[in-house]
Order: C-alpha cells, then sequence, then structure tokens
C-alpha cells in the first residue's frame, strides 16, 4: 500500500477525452473507498477560476509572458490552498491539468522557451511534481474533429490545427523524457479499453495489481 498521499494529474491536448476519463478514475477512488480531492486548473480556488474565466475568453487579449505567469498565478494560489494542505493532511489529489499543459500550450503551442517555464515550475512549486501523469493521446485529426463539435470554443480551442500539432508533440516529448512519471494512453479507442488501461495504472501506482488479481484465501 502507499505509504503517502499521492498526486496525480490528467492532460492532455483539448479532445482528448479527459471528462470522460476523470469519471474513470472518481470511481476508482471511490469503490475503494479512499480519500481523494478532485480539482481543475486553471481554477480550483475563487482566484483561479476568475482567472480561467478571463484565459479561456475569446475576447482577451494578452501577451504569451503575460499568460503564462497569470497561469502560475492562478497555480501558485490552487496550491496553496488545495493542493498542499490535501496532500498534507493525507489526502490524494488528481488535478484536471497542471503544469505539463503550460509546457505544451504556452511552450510548444505558442513557442515559450521551456527554459523559462521551467524557472517559474521551480519558483512556483519547489520540488513538487506530480507522482504520476495520465497523458491521454489522440491523432491530431481527432483532436481538431471533436473540437469543431464544440458549441462555443474558447480562446486556445479557436487555434488552428498547426499549434495543436505542437502542443500534442511537447506533451509526448516530455512524457518520453520521463517515462517514469508519465503514462500514455491512447484514448481513441472503445472505452472501455481505455478504462482499463487507466485503472491497470492507478493499480500500479498504488500496488493493488497483485493483490486485485489473487483469489482470496481462507
Amino acid at each position: 500500500m502507499e505509504t503517502r498521499a499521492q498526486f496525480i494529474t490528467l492532460d492532455g491536448i483539448d479532445g482528448s477525452g479527459k471528462t470522460t476519463q476523470l469519471n474513470v478514475i472518481r470511481e476508482w477512488f471511490a469503490a475503494r473507498k479512499m480519500p481523494v480531492v478532485f480539482t481543475r486548473e486553471p481554477g480550483g480556488t475563487p482566484l483561479g477560476e476568475k482567472l480561467r474565466e478571463l484565459l479561456l475568453d475569446p475576447q482577451t487579449r494578452v501577451s504569451l509572458r503575460t499568460e503564462t505567469l497569470l497561469m502560475f498565478a492562478a497555480r501558485r494560489q490552487h496550491l496553496e490552498d488545495v493542493v498542499l494542505p490535501a496532500l498534507a493532511q493525507g489526502i490524494h489529489v488528481v488535478s484536471d491539468r497542471f503544469t505539463d499543459a503550460t509546457f505544451a500550450y504556452q511552450g510548444g503551442g505558442r513557442g515559450l522557451p521551456t527554459a523559462e517555464v521551467e524557472v517559474l515550475e521551480d519558483w512556483v512549486q519547489g520540488s513538487l511534481r506530480p507522482d504520476l501523469t495520465i497523458l491521454l493521446d489522440v491523432p491530431l485529426e481527432v483532436s481538431v474533429a471533436r473540437i469543431e463539435g464544440s458549441r462555443d470554443k474558447d480562446r486556445f480551442e479557436r487555434e488552428d490545427s498547426a499549434f495543436f500539432a505542437r502542443v500534442r508533440a511537447a506533451y509526448l516529448q516530455r512524457a518520453a523524457q520521463s517515462p517514469q512519471r508519465y503514462a500514455v494512453i491512447n484514448s481513441h479507442r472503445d472505452k472501455a479499453e481505455v478504462k482499463q488501461d487507466i485503472e491497470a495504472v492507478l493499480n500500479r501506482l498504488f500496488r493493488f495489481a497483485e493483490t486485485e488479481k489473487q483469489p482470496a484465501h481462507e
């Protein structure tokens, strides 16, 4: 069993199916009656939600560095108010997006140098990094088609396919560089298959795999 609370993040390009798979994760924790907090970025706090509205509003006009700083401002408040207190109390945390999204969207998508994001990451988070990042991946054409099917596209969803190609590439590059933290899951498959993969990843993280496979002994 785990010795401390785990910080898990779910990330991926727009249209990768995060909403559906978050429900899978919720069910997994509920079935085991494990204490957990579900949250999101940008957001998770009153301040963060207001910044989220600004950042996603198609009418917002902001420079790249300002956008990035706003993301990290929301993140710092999120850490102070939600993530760190929960972990300190032994409560697991699952966040819909975290800093990987900044590396992918502001870095890969918009072109902000990785070194600049890393400086902010260290300043805002200190040594804190997720214990596990579940990265949902779909082909670019699937992502674009799902975004086009949205009724109201936010400021990021209105970007072109080349932007999302760079975002996806940045995610996959980060996962390749740190395979011990990332679990890359192809979410363009039958929902039951994706669910099985996510449950397997969680079982491994919490060392449930072997006990759940073995029959009960008298």
